[in-house]
């Protein structure tokens, strides 16, 4: 599946988020790039299972050296989603398969996990019907 142009991954800079289903519930995901290449993980903390970007997209501590869970502190290596530090105590980050090629970078479902559906226009409440005359 496609994800996004390369380019709109800097390094070690903000992540592109994207939705996923896990077991077929809604999960948001997340893709970075590290040491030059592109790691994407479901965004949620091995210690306990809640988003961990401080601002969308914004995953990685002040030095930029590695994932860290804005909630609990959790810290995690890029390039492995192993716990680094924190209460995650060697808990991993769930990752997904990710491959750059030709100027895109894409995704592939696994078993677990696959495409959420595109979200789509909702659909308009019915009209209100005039008032009956009294």
């Amino acid at each position: 599946m496609a994800l996004c142009a390369a380019e709109a991954l800097a390094e070690r800079g903000r992540a592109v988020l994207f939705d996923v289903l896990e077991y077929g519930r809604p999960v948001r995901a997340f893709a970075l790039r590290f040491d030059g290449r592109v790691v994407a993980y479901l965004n949620r903390c091995a210690h306990v299972p809640v988003e961990m970007d401080w601002n969308p997209g914004e995953f990685l501590d002040a030095d930029r050296e590695f994932i860290v869970c804005a909630i609990h502190g959790a810290q995690y290596h890029p390039a492995t989603g192993r716990c680094a530090g924190g209460p995650c105590r060697g808990g991993r980050l769930r990752g997904l398969n990710v491959v750059e090629q030709a100027g895109q970078v894409h995704w592939y479902p696994s078993r677990d996990i696959r495409p959420a559906p595109a979200a789509g226009p909702s659909p308009a409440d019915p009209p209100t019907p005039p008032p009956t005359p009294s």
